[in-house]
Parts: structure tokens; C-alpha cells; sequence
């Protein structure tokens, strides 16, 4: 229980610390939260993308996966629903705009480009319930150690909301 504590405290704290909104340039050494450590043990992350070749996992294409949630299969028309995709960007800006921006990493990804990398499923899922993603999804897990163990927060979004984010992001 006490573990618990701590790292509730701790992740409150890199939450409202990350949400200070300033633009200073990372350190190169960082501190993260592995939530797949046993005890969720805080870890050194010495490897840059450069050491490792690897991409970060939110620049990595994974179309394989339609994440953990209600969305199985999502069918996208041809051409965009721009009366679906204005009410995506209202929604956008009401309720994402304090954690992302569209085309640059803010306290989350960018949403530019997201459904080439990321199955649409995926997307509305991570989106409506972001806590489930975060316990069960590999992904997601690997995009909450890159963002500083700073998780995505639940909005209370609906499918039909989540389906208007996505078209949107089909104009970006």
C-alpha cells in the first residue's frame, strides 16, 4: 500500500510538473518510470535512438494492432467527412489541445500522420479509454515510458466523439 503511495505521488507530480507548459530542452540523461518493472522500480534510460537504431515508439509504424478496448473495426469512406471532421476539431481543441499539438511532441505525440502509423482501432481505442490501453497494450506501455510516465488522460470521450477526433485527423 505504501508502494502505491509513492508512485501515485510520484506520477502526480511528473503529471503536474509536465503540464507547466515550458520549452526547455530535454537533459540528455532522463529519469522514467518503467511500469513493467517489478515494483515499478525507477529506471536509467542511457540509450538514445541513436546508440540503439531503434525508432521511438511513437515513431514506429505498428498496423498490426487494433488495441484493448470496444473499437474492433472502424471503416473509413474514401473521402473525408468534413462536416464530421470540423466537429473532430472542436472536440480536438476543447479537450487535447493542453497535452498535444498537431504537428510537434508536446506532453503527448503529434497527431499528424498517427494513421499511417496506427491502425484506426487503435487510435479510438487509446483515445476512450486511455487507462486500459496503458495496462494492456504493449504500445501504449513503451509511448507512457517515452512521454515520462506521464499518462493520457481520460476525457470521458464517446465512440461517436472519438470517430469525429479520427476523421479530423485525417485532414492533418
Amino acid at each position: 500500500m505504501k508502494n502505491y503511495f509513492k508512485l501515485g505521488t510520484l506520477l502526480l507530480a511528473i503529471s503536474l510538473y509536465s503540464c507547466g507548459g515550458g520549452d526547455s530542452a530535454p537533459a540528455e540523461e532522463t529519469t522514467l518510470v518503467n511500469p513493467n518493472a517489478p515494483g515499478n522500480e525507477i529506471v536509467k534510460d542511457d540509450a538514445t535512438e541513436e546508440d540503439t537504431g531503434e525508432l521511438k515508439p511513437s515513431e514506429r509504424v505498428d498496423m498490426s494492432t487494433k488495441g484493448v478496448g470496444p473499437i474492433t473495426s472502424v471503416t473509413l469512406a474514401d473521402e473525408i467527412d468534413t462536416e464530421m471532421a470540423a466537429k473532430g476539431q472542436e472536440i480536438y481543441e476543447t479537450y487535447c489541445t493542453a497535452c498535444h499539438r498537431v504537428d510537434k511532441t508536446h506532453i503527448g505525440p503529434p497527431q499528424k500522420g498517427v494513421l499511417e502509423r496506427r491502425t484506426p482501432e487503435w487510435v479510438m481505442n487509446m483515445i476512450i479509454n486511455p487507462e486500459r490501453m496503458v495496462q494492456e497494450d504493449p504500445l501504449a506501455k513503451e509511448l507512457l515510458i517515452e512521454f515520462n510516465g506521464s499518462p493520457m488522460t481520460n476525457q470521458g470521450i464517446t465512440e461517436e466523439q472519438a470517430r469525429a477526433l479520427l476523421e479530423y485527423f485525417r485532414t492533418l
